[in-house]
């Protein structure tokens, strides 16, 4: 089998926008957890079906940490891209920010990195593409993916010893 054809970090950026409602917050007035991780895993999963032109399915996604609030009335924005991919499964990074659109104030509110596993029509997985960074910032994000990488099978591997073999 020819090996696929790598593609660039900027094929996979993807932004998305959303108004924050009424019906999406806690009784605070900010944004509800578990919606802003709904958001991520979406934007997450365009920016990895971008880069593989394939389906994917959620593997893993690190700690999140909520750093300030999203109120009503706020625009949530997320932007995602794939930092490194391996053979059948992409790191994309996701940041969230909280704009005021009267304002135009723009602050980061949290980020995760989350792995996506690219799968055929049968569910099975399917090798991706590797990604080609181009910039500096690319690069050291691409070095890093690996470590991160690295950590997760270790953690995963911890996991599964203490859960499964007992």
């Amino acid at each position: 089998m020819p090996k696929a054809k790598g593609r660039t970090v900027a094929e996979s950026k993807t932004e998305m926008l959303e108004v924050v409602l009424p019906n999406d917050a806690n009784p605070l007035g900010n944004i509800l957890g578990g919606k802003v991780m709904h958001l991520i895993d979406i934007a997450g999963a365009i920016a990895a079906h971008r880069h593989s032109h394939s389906l994917v399915v959620t593997a893993a996604v690190d700690s999140l940490d909520f750093v300030h609030p999203i109120r009503v009335g706020e625009v949530i924005l997320l932007r995602s891209q794939v930092t490194r991919a391996f053979r059948t499964s992409m790191e994309v990074e996701v940041r969230v920010y909280r704009e005021d659109y009267i304002t135009g104030e723009r602050r980061q509110t949290s980020s995760a990195f989350a792995t996506y596993v690219a799968i055929d029509s049968q569910g099975q997985p399917k090798l991706v593409p590797p990604v080609i960074p181009q910039t500096v910032d690319e690069r050291r994000r691409y070095r890093e993916a690996l470590r991160r990488r690295r950590r997760r099978l270790a953690e995963a591997a911890q996991m599964h010893r203490r859960y499964f073999e007992k």
